[in-house]
């Protein structure tokens, strides 16, 4: 079982960390993609945005209070074109996420007496538990802190072709 103290304090450090990978680089960096069908810095933030409102919150809320009622539908992939995330300003769309993962946090602590196994059926992956829910959106954290440095580090990598990266260790 997660506890939300625990969970609280994960979210916390999450947004600190994402904060610290993408604080600091040129709006040229926050827009450049590895390849074609990468993603950038920008679209990872935006991403992380709309996901943060729209997808686990949302759906947290409604496993937690309305279980049998139908999760509003999403198109995480999608948005990253149709939204147009790699146009945004990258400062912007940081305290964007930022604000609302605060307001999450806020909405987290408020929770009264949560059943963390109240349950909402995905028609993909079945029953879901809002403790799963609740681990997903933690873990979807993760997730993105991961594609966020191996961002970082293929710029890194691009910015220093003559230099050989491997002194540092594999990535």
């Amino acid at each position: 079982m997660i506890e939300l103290e625990r969970a609280l304090t994960r979210f916390t450090a999450n947004a600190e960390a994402i904060a610290a990978v993408v604080r600091g680089v040129t709006d040229e960096q926050a827009r450049w993609r590895p390849g074609p069908d990468d993603w950038s810095i920008l679209e990872v933030v935006n991403h992380l945005y709309d996901e943060e409102r729209e997808d686990f919150r949302t759906r947290l809320d409604l496993t937690l209070h309305a279980p049998d009622a139908e999760w509003p539908p999403i198109d995480p992939t999608g948005w990253v074109l149709e939204r147009s995330y790699n146009t945004r300003d990258p400062g912007q769309s940081l305290e964007d996420f930022l604000r609302e993962r605060h307001h999450s946090l806020d909405w987290l602590a408020r929770v009264e007496l949560p059943n963390w196994s109240s349950t909402h059926h995905h028609p993909d992956f079945g029953a879901m538990t809002a403790e799963v829910v609740l681990g997903a959106w933690l873990a979807h954290d993760h997730l993105h802190l991961r594609q966020l440095n191996h961002l970082s580090w293929q710029l890194l990598a691009r910015d220093v072709p003559s230099a050989s990266l491997a002194y540092a260790g594999g990535w």
